[in-house]
């Protein structure tokens, strides 16, 4: 609620769209209710637009509150089109607040013609899609990739967009491949995180359902382990559908690099730069690191249509954040990367995600994506833990897969260790492993690993909560390790 707050107050918001209320995995959320609540005492607001979306009454202040319906009914509004408004090409068209490690959300700026060039080709580009198609995107209407591939990609090149409100394992983990056989969806986008949801219930979902109708999956947010591309590509697309794992950020505004339908596909890897992006990956001090497999700092020399353009109110936090870290200025991303031999990236993790090992500096991606390829692993977060021998000790979070019950503790998380040990090196093993039923993560998948680290140092959780899907996880560890710890 207050991140909420910030964000009308930060925009000077003149007007909240809302409805009466929505559905979450069979339960009523007071959409209008928390609207009400978050609005005592703003003075910029003057009116609240609410869409009457399920059968439930909500007090409507009067003046202020409008139903959506009566406003449509105004013969002005009643026509089936609505005329285009001229805009330039460098207005604002949205603002969309991201999660950072400080208190302060960032409100990254977007314009309107580069977004619109953007989401046109990448619909072309690495959606493939055709004006025959009809095209599903499970991700969050309020990231980036909710409305850019649920509204303007589709859209903008004619072809059909099918959207759902509900969760990926309601009312059972077989629903949303129901859904694929009823309406014949063509293309599939989702984020690892629900694959990894649905994939700790085995294949027995994806056999009963017809889903012959697929041509081509997609997936992005966060890295996609070799594990889960697998699982999507047999259960799901039944071996003949292409797995396009793509990069982009809320700041780039689109997929920088793809594994385009054209190329052969690598599991794991998010693929090859776009046509008219120019990535490199550079060392501590702004080196460009030719040489192969070699993780550094993932960077874009040159500017591109969608990129952000300025943080709301925070001009000299945009140049700091994004073009000051290196001497040649270039967009720093703020991720860790490697460049194969045939020229394919590879996602490594976060900047601020490596651990220091006695020395040795480890990606938590690496050792996550080490995990989850053990047979009994469904998902993972790795986190460093302040050691006064090692300098840090890797701390794991291990989410089984539903048939795992397992008996034997020390025995489990011994062979998980080994086959660390064995995927990587010795020096990666994790000197801790707790099982948790889930992981605390953004609506776009993404692990919050700073969550994480607070409550493994027993610190305060610190930064912007806002975007989190599932808030109930964190008290549910922090009970989980307190009892570990009598």
């Amino acid at each position: 609620m207050k991140l909420f707050i910030f964000r009308i107050v930060d925009t000077n918001a003149k007007v909240v769209i809302t409805a009466n209320g929505g559905y979450r995995a069979g339960k009523t959320i007071q959409l209008k209710d928390n609207v009400d609540e978050a609005l005592n005492g703003i003075k910029s607001v003057r009116y609240v637009i609410v869409k009457k979306h399920i059968d439930q009454e909500v007090p409507m202040k009067t003046l202020r509150d409008f139903w959506w319906s009566d406003l449509m009914s105004d013969e002005d509004y009643a026509k089936p089109f609505c005329d285009a408004e001229e805009m330039d090409s460098e207005d604002p068209l949205f603002l969309l607040y991201t999660s950072g490690s400080t208190g302060r959300p960032k409100g990254v700026v977007h314009t309107t013609a580069g977004y619109l060039m953007w989401r046109i080709l990448a619909s072309k580009w690495v959606f493939d899609i055709k004006d025959t198609d009809t095209v599903w995107s499970t991700a969050n209407i309020g990231w980036i990739s909710g409305h850019s591939y649920n509204i303007y990609g589709p859209l903008s090149i004619g072809a059909t967009t099918f959207i759902y409100e509900g969760m990926p394992l309601y009312p059972n983990p077989g629903h949303w491949w129901s859904l694929i056989e009823r309406y014949n969806i063509n293309i599939f986008y989702t984020a690892p995180t629900a694959i990894r949801a649905l994939m700790k219930h085995g294949e027995e979902w994806t056999k009963k359902y017809d889903l012959s109708s697929l041509r081509l999956l997609l997936t992005g947010g966060e890295r996609l382990n070799s594990a889960a591309w697998q699982w999507f590509y047999k259960c799901v697309g039944n071996e003949k559908c292409p797995v396009i794992d793509a990069y982009g950020q809320t700041e780039t505004a689109g997929h920088m690099i793809a594994a385009l339908p054209i190329f052969k596909q690598k599991p794991g890897s998010i693929g090859v730069p776009m046509p008219g992006v120019f990535p490199a990956i550079l060392d501590a001090q702004g080196n460009e690191i030719k040489k192969p497999n070699v993780t550094g700092c993932l960077s874009f020399t040159k500017a591109w249509p969608s990129m952000v353009r300025t943080l709301w109110n925070y001009d000299e936090g945009y140049v700091d954040v994004y073009w000051k870290k290196y001497k040649n200025e270039s967009y720093s991303t703020g991720d860790l990367a490697r460049k194969d031999e045939d020229g394919y990236y590879w996602i490594e993790g976060r900047n601020d995600d490596v651990i220091n090992v006695s020395a040795h500096r480890i990606g938590s991606a690496e050792v996550e994506s080490a995990l989850t390829l053990h047979p009994d692993v469904s998902d993972a977060a790795v986190v460093g833990k302040s050691s006064e021998v090692k300098g840090e000790e890797i701390f794991a979070f291990v989410v089984l897969k539903e048939s795992i019950d397992f008996t034997d503790y020390d025995e489990l998380v011994r062979d998980l260790r080994d086959f660390v040990g064995k995927q990587i090196g010795p020096i990666a093993k994790p000197s801790e492993i707790v099982f948790v039923q889930a992981l605390p993560k953004t609506r776009s998948g993404k692990i919050l690993r700073r969550v994480l680290r607070n409550i493994v140092a027993g610190e305060d959780i610190s930064g912007d909560l806002s975007t989190i899907e599932n808030p109930d996880v964190i008290e549910e560890i922090k009970k989980l390790l307190k009892e570990r710890t009598v």
